[in-house]
């Protein structure tokens, strides 16, 4: 055994996160049972605005969820040539896919809690990348025609907002209320809303602060782990649970790693960070990593998919301030929804890579990197847009960059060993050993 530089320990509320997640995956499942109403739609979806329907109104959010067919290889095929014997091509998103293949499949990730894929009452998605309407809208005809709608917040980078554009997606938002009355049946209640809303600032908040602890050294938390914590936020960001987890348990739990110097990775001795989503099915790539010491700090998009970002007193990029506001009707709550979503890190780079790019240098700097894992993802057309430029930047800035070929929800394009070969190549570019086991 390899004496290791610093402590290691488990997180404590690690257990706890994983029971939210089941739970989660579970009522949605079960909300029949229990009189209530469920829905479909993207981890990026205003997911504040369906919470006003009342406190029995549950959700899946397709991203997750096609990450956790992923994850289940043997599933994930069955759905991926489900999907392409009804003729859909094999290189639009795989996330996407694999949601169609379980619905075409009947068949739910999670068959502890139903064997049946269970249907939503309706799809309530926004759109901002190319697949997003699109996939709710084939969704919808292999699911029986469920009632959708969908808002459009493709309306340019944050920094050049202006109150037209912000009217343009409020506007989307009041009529998609209208809509949910419609179609539900039920009376909607602002003050859910606005509760719902203040618990989306926190969970932002507290997501981003978490990832600002990991310029620490050693990191307290490691890639392959934070996975398992940032996608509560993707599962339901306005959810009372998500943002007291956040707040309450997660953060003090890793200011309390810092201070007492625990490592993610007890011999960290090489930090990098990666880019778009992982392979999920080779998780392992990441413990083949630690074999050098080496401790991915996290990405743009664990950073930014749901955490929300601006700069701090001394220069830094830290976590968004929570508003300082009093929310008292249903058009404050949506406009201070509205503007709050469209600074999302993760929506900037849609419109240029540079915007990305910037990004990704600033955390290479600030998280005191040397090096970075770009991943050439053909399953996300739209995270993967720009990638190359991308690389050229960063490497223009000083940082080493190795590129790696994959699919985030599709196996069959992976190749393990040609990307630890080049792990291997790229460890020893940077001069760092593998640790004699």
């Amino acid at each position: 055994m390899v004496e290791t530089k610093y402590p290691t320990e488990a997180l404590k509320c690690w257990n706890k996160a994983k029971e939210l997640r089941e739970k989660y995956y579970e009522d949605y499942a079960k909300a029949h049972e229990k009189g209530g109403i469920r829905w479909a739609g993207g981890a990026w979806s205003f997911d504040a605005i369906p919470a006003g329907l009342g406190e029995d109104v549950y959700s899946l959010t397709g991203e997750p969820y096609g990450a956790s067919v992923a994850f289940n290889d043997k599933f994930a095929q069955e759905c991926h040539e489900a999907t392409e014997a009804k003729g859909y091509a094999r290189d639009l998103c795989s996330y996407m896919r694999n949601y169609w293949g379980s619905a075409i499949l009947n068949k739910y990730a999670f068959p502890q809690f139903s064997d049946e894929f269970p249907k939503p009452d309706f799809m309530w998605q926004d759109h901002i990348c190319c697949s997003h309407a699109k996939w709710y809208q084939v969704a919808s005809d292999l699911e029986g025609g469920i009632p959708l709608f969908s808002i459009d917040v493709s309306v340019g980078p944050y920094e050049q907002l202006t109150d037209h554009k912000i009217n343009y997606v409020v506007k989307q938002m009041h009529d998609g209320i209208k809509w949910l009355e419609e179609v539900t049946g039920r009376d909607y209640d602002d003050e859910l809303l606005i509760k719902a809303v203040y618990n989306e600032f926190r969970t932002c908040h507290y997501w981003s602060a978490i990832c600002t602890l990991n310029k620490t050294i050693p990191a307290p938390l490691d890639e392959k782990s934070m996975y398992s914590l940032y996608v509560l936020g993707t599962l339901k960001k306005s959810a009372q649970w998500t943002a007291d987890f956040y707040e309450k348990e997660l953060y003090p739990d890793i200011q309390d790693r810092v201070k007492r110097g625990i490592a993610a990775v007890g011999n960290e001795q090489c930090r990098v960070m990666t880019d778009t989503q992982p392979p999920w099915a080779f998780l392992r790539v990441f413990r083949y990593l630690e074999q050098y010491g080496c401790v991915s700090i996290g990405s743009l998009y664990t950073f930014g998919l749901i955490g929300l970002w601006e700069d701090q007193e001394d220069g830094t990029w830290g976590p968004r301030s929570i508003p300082n506001i009093e929310l008292t009707n249903r058009d404050e709550a949506l406009r201070a929804l509205a503007e709050w979503n469209l600074s999302k890190p993760e929506w900037q780079h849609f419109y240029h890579p540079k915007l990305k790019s910037d990004m990704m240098i600033r955390i290479a700097r600030e998280w005191k990197l040397n090096g970075v894992l770009l991943h050439f993802n053909r399953g996300c057309e739209g995270l993967s847009l720009g990638i190359a430029e991308n690389r050229l930047a960063i490497q223009k800035a000083g940082f080493p960059v190795m590129p790696f070929e994959g699919n985030m929800g599709d196996e069959r394009e992976f190749d393990l060993p040609r990307t630890m070969k080049r792990i291997d190549t790229f460890m020893e570019s940077l001069g760092v050993e593998k640790f004699k086991i």
